[in-house]
């Protein structure tokens, strides 16, 4: 009989431990699946941060170094820098990123470092409780928003994805989504962009992945995903924000 389907090289045994509905399990096997297509896990370098992203360092079946918290694309910094040959990424959550990280990322894309980056933005921190994120909604409620995100005092969601298109060093960005199956196939082939933006020496890649987190946000797997669609997609609308002409 003819196996169609299988476990890809570069994930570890390991059966996952995330909560039931959320979409890491998902972006793991898109990445893994990228970097057996193009037959370079023996030369891939991963960089898990502090949240439920650290756990990346037990699923993915190649070279993991845990960084602090927010500061995973400075360690990558210096890896690729230090072996310039390797494929190295990124695999980093909201809170990760966009809060603590978010001087660490946005000069990074700066200096257009050869890295490629997972962010996985679910809107809320996931593994410390369900405090407010930079990209939880307007009016969203969390254990520090529980009247809801008022602009007011507390700021408006940040759009990473556009706001780091407009940098020089940025080669890829994009941002998709993996509520349904026709949206994890295309997240999948921007994934695969990314990393053959950096195969080729393009510059910094990023690809955003709208997530959902079922436990913090008190729905059901079905209902988040509902939920991440009627709410997340409008706000962070789903495309390429930016892509050489030499990427296809």
């Amino acid at each position: 009989m003819k196996k169609v389907f299988g476990r890809p090289k570069s994930l570890t045994k390991d059966p996952f431990t995330y909560c039931p509905g959320c979409h890491h399990g998902i972006a793991h096997r898109l990445v893994a699946e990228v970097l057996d297509e193009f037959g370079i896990r023996e030369k891939t370098i991963g960089i898990s941060p502090v949240g439920c992203a650290v756990f990346t360092y037990a699923f993915f079946d190649c070279d993991m170094i845990c960084a602090a918290h927010g500061r995973a694309p400075s360690v990558a910094t210096g890896m690729k820098r230090s072996k310039p040959d390797s494929i190295v990424f990124t695999y980093q959550g909201d809170g990760d990123l966009a809060a603590i990280g978010m001087g660490e990322i946005v000069h990074t894309a700066n200096r257009g470092e050869s890295i490629t980056v997972i962010f996985i933005n679910n809107a809320i921190y996931g593994m410390t409780g369900g405090q407010m994120a930079p990209t939880t909604l307007v009016g969203q409620v969390t254990q520090t928003s529980p009247y809801g995100r008022d602009p007011k005092t507390m700021g408006y969601p940040i759009k990473v994805a556009e706001m780091l298109s407009t940098l020089k060093g940025v080669a890829y960005i994009s941002r998709v989504a993996l509520s349904k199956p026709a949206y994890v196939l295309k997240a999948k082939k921007a994934i695969r962009k990314a990393f053959q933006s950096q195969i080729e020496g393009k510059g910094f890649s990023l690809v955003e992945i709208l997530s959902t987190c079922p436990t913090n946000w008190g729905l059901s797997p079905i209902e988040a995903s509902k939920w991440l669609e009627e709410n997340m997609i409008p706000y962070y609308p789903l495309g390429e924000f930016k892509t050489p002409e030499e990427v296809s």
